[in-house]
């Protein structure tokens, strides 16, 4: 069962089934008449009669979140986007260019996380970051005479398709003639050249 990837819970409408099935177990129902009204498994049932017996209606109240809860505290994913804003130059970097790794090494050297440089993209998305790569262009570059070269060099020596020539080998059929074999089955396949 559970949920469909990316479909998110609805924490009102869990609790209150459980609240209904709580009741329904107060009036004396047997358990999986409970799960069937309600429209969960038994065990779901016997689980929130547990819950009940130990700790009342309050046990049984909503889940606050699904999942488990995240490393990172909002304050602190506040004081890593404004390090990351300043840019990675200003933090000793060599490069205006923030990679996963670095990404990773400030998260770590700010709030004592360690996070994998693959998966610190996902803290990125959160943040409202994305991945961006840079041009890579030489200073040096003539724009001029990489039109000219792309236009008379490169069609010079491009490799072009090879003429129709006469058919190979490998392209001919095997011919089927009937040969008598020592039952007098045809046994024998011959090639043509």
């Amino acid at each position: 069962m559970g949920n469909p990837a990316g479909v998110r819970r609805d924490f009102e409408s869990l609790e209150q089934r459980r609240r209904e099935a709580a009741e329904l177990l107060r009036q004396g129902m047997h358990p999986a008449e409970v799960a069937r009204r309600v429209g969960v498994h038994r065990q779901s049932v016997g689980r929130w009669a547990q819950q009940l017996k130990q700790g009342g209606l309050r046990a049984l109240k909503k889940a606050d979140r699904a999942g488990r809860r995240p490393r990172l505290s909002p304050e602190e994913l506040r004081r890593i986007e404004r390090g990351l804003k300043r840019g990675p130059q200003l933090l000793g970097y060599e490069t205006a260019l923030w990679t996963s790794a670095r990404v990773a090494h400030r998260i770590e050297q700010e709030c004592g996380v360690q996070y994998h440089p693959g998966h610190v993209w996902r803290i990125l998305r959160r943040l409202g970051w994305s991945c961006q790569r840079p041009t890579g262009r030489a200073l040096e570059r003539d724009e001029k005479k990489i039109r000219i070269w792309k236009q008379k060099r490169w069609p010079e020596i491009k490799k072009k398709p090879a003429k129709k020539a006469a058919r190979s080998s490998s392209s001919m059929k095997a011919e089927r003639t009937p040969h008598l074999g020592s039952e007098g089955t045809n046994a024998g396949v011959a090639v043509s050249l």
